[in-house]
């Protein structure tokens, strides 16, 4: 019997083919042959010699990659598909690229933002969109950024208990905004939107509220319990990510918010479900009946179930899409399969590839994955929050959990 993927060795990484690394300022090297190969497939198999040059040229004085939109575009696509972390990536094709890379300002890039928001949610259909706005004009400078690390996201307030109501994930964002003048309702709840803090080049961080009804929800129901709709849960429609640097042909876009939709179980297994996060299923095993008092009862297990299929019950009947885990699962293998046809290795992270439910009943379970470095490609970055923002937010009340 062959190993857990998961735990099994994770191999030699192939290293790009040899070239010598570009001199940049800084004493920073770039592999520049490993950093433009992707435009190959934007140029039908060849970069032609004198493109090659000129982007070279750019990048050796420290500056951005002087990419088309049309090599933009690929870049996005290229970088969906090479993401270790996703299980959609089947899709990686439709993604739509808008090039905003003339805005840098934070009224600016809240304007766009409203944009994409609207465009994404407002059918139901959710259009996969990757909008990326200016880099950095000097290589390893500052760029606009977008402090939320998604787009939509619920405030956390901590209380006098210690205990956060509403989204522990966002409990600094949440402080930070209210430094920055945000002031939550008047009886806070646990799923208030945050507004967006926007900074430009020059690092200042701007408030900039939401409209009443900008973000798209989804209320929780359950198909055959009825009091589960009085438990009050709800989600926002789409995920868009909005922390992340997108980086391709050795530039760093730090502002460049992209979105696909949503698999059920990152809301349901995980959103509302994990303890350091809204902590949802001993209320629901309480509503249940079952028994808590032992982990062999599967209280759990059973809450848990109950929780992922109001969630794709919901979002089905409001008209939002949304896959469950197990499509998703046969998605991605549909995708590996198709990347080795063409020659493509895939990176994969397999504790992330794998869903937080039903792990074992679904075919990635079973698939050994391997994660290697890959350009283009979304990476993490630093937060920009201050270190000092304070703990708290006005408008606080004792709360239980809810």
């Amino acid at each position: 019997m062959s190993s857990c993927p998961f735990h099994a060795p994770a191999g030699e990484t192939t290293a790009p083919s040899a070239a010598p690394p570009l001199p940049l300022p800084g004493d920073a090297a770039l592999d520049l042959d490993a950093e433009l190969a992707f435009l190959r497939e934007a140029h039908r198999g060849v970069l032609p010699a004198v493109r090659r040059a000129e982007l070279a040229s750019a990048l050796a004085a420290g500056s951005p990659a002087p990419l088309s939109s049309a090599e933009l575009t690929w870049a996005g696509r290229i970088a969906w598909r090479n993401h270790a972390r996703c299980i959609g990536r089947l899709h990686w094709r439709s993604l739509v690229v808008e090039d905003c890379r003339d805005l840098s300002s934070a009224a600016d890039l809240a304007d766009r933002l409203r944009e994409h928001l609207r465009v994404v949610q407002e059918s139901g259909t959710v259009k996969s969109i990757l909008t990326v706005f200016a880099p950095p004009s000097r290589r390893g400078g500052p760029g606009p950024r977008i402090w939320n690390p998604q787009l939509c996201g619920y405030a956390g307030y901590r209380q006098t208990d210690g205990s956060v109501l509403g989204d522990p994930a966002n409990e600094r964002l949440t402080a930070f905004a209210c430094r920055l003048g945000w002031r939550p309702p008047r009886q806070p709840g646990a799923f208030d939107l945050l507004p967006w803090i926007i900074s430009g080049p020059d690092g200042k961080p701007h408030l900039i509220p939401l409209a009443d009804g900008a973000v798209r929800e989804v209320r929780l129901r359950h198909p055959r319990l009825s009091w589960f709709e009085e438990l009050g849960l709800r989600w926002y429609a789409v995920p868009i990510i909005s922390g992340m640097r997108f980086r391709a042909a050795g530039t760093d876009f730090t502002a460049a918010p992209f979105n696909g939709w949503y698999m059920g179980t990152e809301i349901g297994a995980r959103n509302l479900a994990d303890p350091h996060r809204y902590h949802q299923l001993p209320r629901i095993a309480e509503r249940l009946g079952l028994d808590t008092s032992t982990p062999r009862s599967l209280w759990k297990d059973r809450a848990l179930l109950e929780l992922n299929e109001a969630v794709l019950h919901s979002y089905a009947a409001e008209g939002v899409k949304l896959v469950d885990h197990h499509t998703a699962s046969d998605e991605f293998m549909r995708f590996l399969a198709r990347e080795k046809n063409l020659g493509r290795e895939v990176s994969a992270r397999w504790d992330w590839i794998v869903p937080p439910m039903s792990g074992a009943a679904t075919a990635v379970f079973h698939t050994p994955l391997r994660e290697f470095p890959s350009t283009p490609d979304f990476h993490a970055q630093p937060s920009p929050f201050d270190a000092s923002a304070p703990q708290g937010c006005p408008n606080q009340k004792e709360s239980s959990r809810s």
